[in-house]
């Protein structure tokens, strides 16, 4: 995972940013009335990379936000979706591809001085910071979770020839290699290398010498 993606390390609260901006969501409108609802869609252009070591979502992505706010008693409920395109380098050929990950998400962001946020460690839920809610971190944590440690530009990919390290996507299904049983590699050394392996011609010449 990229550099300061790890929850443990990272208060889950909002940046000082500017609200309503990027994955910064002002939630004044909601008034803190449990019950209260906003829809929400938004377009984020990502500024660092967020992923694994193999596979992430660029610099530079488009992420699309369709989230839903919900004020509840000890917070706001944000659920949605989020999708972003990923870049990565196949774990079997080496290869890089494109994709894109969908991510479902369902999270309480607790209000400061709620009884959630005084009794519950920094770790285990993520915390408003006056009215504003940085999602940046639960994208973060959500990509990290959802993305393989060994990703595939295809699911039957067959990776590298052992070989000669060519792409059998590439190479073709009658691509081989003859291969010599070790038992007998010593045989066929001591043939190549005896004094009768050269021609008969060569074997003649040396008879009339």
């Amino acid at each position: 995972m990229s550099a300061g993606s790890g929850s443990a390390s990272r208060p889950r609260s909002a940046k000082r940013r500017s609200p309503d901006a990027a994955f910064v969501l002002d939630t004044r409108s909601l008034g803190r009335r449990p019950g209260t609802m906003r829809e929400l869609r938004r377009t984020v252009t990502t500024e660092e990379r967020i992923g694994l070591d193999l596979i992430g979502v660029p610099v530079g992505a488009q992420v699309e936000l369709d989230l839903q706010l919900q004020a509840v008693s000890e917070g706001v409920l944000v659920t949605g979706t989020v999708e972003a395109p990923i870049e990565g380098e196949c774990s079997r050929c080496l290869e890089p591809f494109t994709d894109s990950v969908t991510l479902r998400l369902t999270e309480l962001f607790a209000y400061p001085d709620s009884t959630t946020e005084q009794t519950t460690e920094d770790d285990e839920i993520y915390r408003m910071d006056d009215d504003l809610i940085d999602l940046e971190p639960v994208v973060i944590d959500a990509v990290g979770l959802e993305l393989p440690l060994q990703p595939l530009c295809t699911p039957d990919c067959a990776g590298l020839c052992p070989e000669c390290g060519v792409r059998m996507a590439i190479a073709g299904s009658d691509h081989r290699h003859e291969i010599l049983d070790p038992r007998w590699a010593g045989l066929a050394r001591f043939a190549s290398e005896s004094p009768g392996s050269g021609s008969p011609d060569e074997g003649a010449a040396d008879r009339d010498h």
